[in-house]
């Protein structure tokens, strides 16, 4: 059975306190998303790694501020959650799904399943896991994994996901204890 891991949006300008767009309480994920793409990688499962990838004067930015802007040390993922082989997809919009690379990608990769973890959940994280459903194979959001801006938005956005058809997991659940 083919795994597909989505890891998304782990960079510095989110993660970190001193990030251009940081997400409270992310940075405590580090331990749970390196163990995720650890496990991915040497289980050879295929690891895609979404990044954000701005220009200075990027649209995006009048509705959020300026972050991830390419050749900044807030765009780049931390080493801990570094693995061989695995796939960045940049993207310059929300949704992983607005990069050309993503669907030939998702083609030749033919997976029977996809695990989705990262920021923002009820942004990014939303988005990758409801484009995986329309895939029409299973995908489980790591929930321990994720981190909300809005925990009332997040809330939806988890029963959303699961009314559609997503599962919810953990990362004990996907690595073992």
């Amino acid at each position: 059975m083919t795994t597909v891991y989505f890891d998304i949006d782990t960079q510095i300008d989110f993660l970190f306190p001193a990030g251009a767009l940081y997400v409270p309480g992310a940075e405590k994920l580090i331990p749970a998303l390196s163990r995720l793409n650890r496990h991915a990688s040497a289980g050879g499962h295929p690891l895609i790694s979404s990044m954000c990838a701005h220009s200075e004067d990027d649209p995006e930015f009048w509705q959020w501020p300026p972050h991830c802007v390419i050749g900044t040390v807030g765009q780049l993922k931390p080493a801990e959650l570094l693995v061989e082989k695995q796939i960045i997809v940049e993207k310059n919009q929300l949704d992983i799904f607005s990069s050309p690379n993503l669907a030939p990608l998702l083609e030749r990769l033919a997976a029977d399943r996809y695990l989705v973890y990262g920021v923002v959940t009820e942004f990014c994280v939303r988005l990758c896991g409801m484009g995986l459903l329309r895939l029409g194979k299973p995908v489980s959001i790591v929930t321990d994994a994720i981190q909300t801006l809005d925990a009332a938005q997040s809330a939806e956005t988890l029963r959303e996901f699961t009314e559609a058809g997503g599962r919810l997991t953990t990362v004990a659940e996907v690595c073992g204890q």
